[in-house]
């Protein structure tokens, strides 16, 4: 067990939490929606403190990330549990792991220096904090991220948002990326679907971007849920309004976990979408999970030239110039090699 950070004491030896925006109140010997982080005698712990559930080499691009590094490779990890209850989660296995079966946490122990060493021996550019959600592993991420940047890693978060001001802000501290789902612009979406709410992820996609954080966002496009042209022209705006400069994915829905109630999302769905946020002013907008529609290369904003050509998760052409247009020369956002 470790102790955990962003909370406080209350009355009866309860705990308030405030590291995501449920911000639990814990009874003793009780556990928040989590499920990872328990009140042992007024004191709140992170159980899943170092317990690597999943780890795998990946192409920075599965994130998705297609302006930050590309091309490199990312040493991701992931412990059990999770802040959403999402009816459509992918991995669902392990990030309800705790919920489904009596609390119980798996993983391997891997203390900080393990991980950074795996990075660096996998000639891995970066770490990334993925597959659950990485808030509710918070205090591990930061302890990993921190000695990575002292050995020249960079550090990502894939995430759901649902932050306080408080950790986001902690946050933006050791975190060079992260790519964030904006998976509705409907509040009773996020309440039916993911147990959560909509306004918080809205204001952590602000503030990492004030704060100097690349963000990417993402939105699962789920056919009669999120797929109108008019939520999805509000979701471009919400991104265009933070920043053009933010890079939007709109991926492919398949059945999966609780929802399988829904068809797969039409190519012609993710095509449109693509088109709507290109409309909206955003100079970046990408189609995942369907390889081979063009929808995942990278064109010059001011002049359209092809810059970056992808197939899947693999780099076809690169053609950026000290992160330049070579046609036009306009400055592509990202971080580049």
């Amino acid at each position: 067990m470790y102790q955990a950070r962003f909370w406080e004491s209350a009355a009866d030896q309860k705990v308030q939490c405030f590291l995501c925006a449920h911000q639990c109140k814990i009874d003793p010997g009780k556990r928040g929606l989590c499920h990872v982080r328990e009140n042992q005698d007024g004191t709140l712990y992170s159980l899943n403190y170092g317990r690597v559930i999943a780890e795998h080499i990946d192409p920075i691009e599965k994130k998705p990330l297609f302006h930050f590094l590309p091309g490199t490779r990312s040493y991701s990890i992931a412990t059990n549990g999770c802040n959403f209850m999402c009816l459509h989660c992918q991995n669902y296995d392990i990030s309800q792991y705790p919920r489904v079966h009596g609390g119980k946490i798996m993983g391997d122990q891997r203390d900080p220096e393990a991980i950074v060493a795996y990075a660096l021996g996998s000639h891995s550019a970066s770490i990334s904090y993925t597959y659950t959600e990485p808030t509710i592993f918070f205090e591990y991420a930061q302890d990993v991220a921190v000695l990575a940047r002292e050995h020249g890693l960079r550090n990502v978060f894939v995430s759901n948002g649902f932050m306080t001001e408080a950790s986001a802000t902690a946050l933006a501290e050791f975190i060079d990326a992260d790519n964030l789902d904006l998976k509705s612009m409907r509040d009773d979406f996020y309440r039916k679907v993911c147990k959560a709410r909509l306004q918080p992820v809205l204001d952590t996609i602000i503030r990492l971007k004030q704060l100097g954080v690349w963000i990417e966002v993402t939105t699962l496009v789920i056919p009669g849920h999120n797929d109108s042209e008019a939520e999805l022209t509000e979701i471009a705006n919400f991104i265009k309004g933070v920043s053009p400069a933010i890079p939007w994915h709109v991926t492919a829905f398949h059945p999966t976990f609780k929802m399988m109630d829904r068809p797969a999302t039409p190519v012609a769905t993710l095509v449109r979408a693509r088109e709507i946020g290109l409309a909206a002013g955003l100079r970046y907008v990408y189609v995942g999970n369907i390889p081979g529609e063009g929808g995942e290369n990278t064109y010059c904003y001011a002049c359209q030239e092809l810059l970056i050509e992808r197939a899947g998760y693999t780099i076809q052409r690169y053609h950026l110039k000290d992160g330049r247009c070579p046609k036009c020369q306009a400055e592509i956002d990202g971080v580049w090699k």
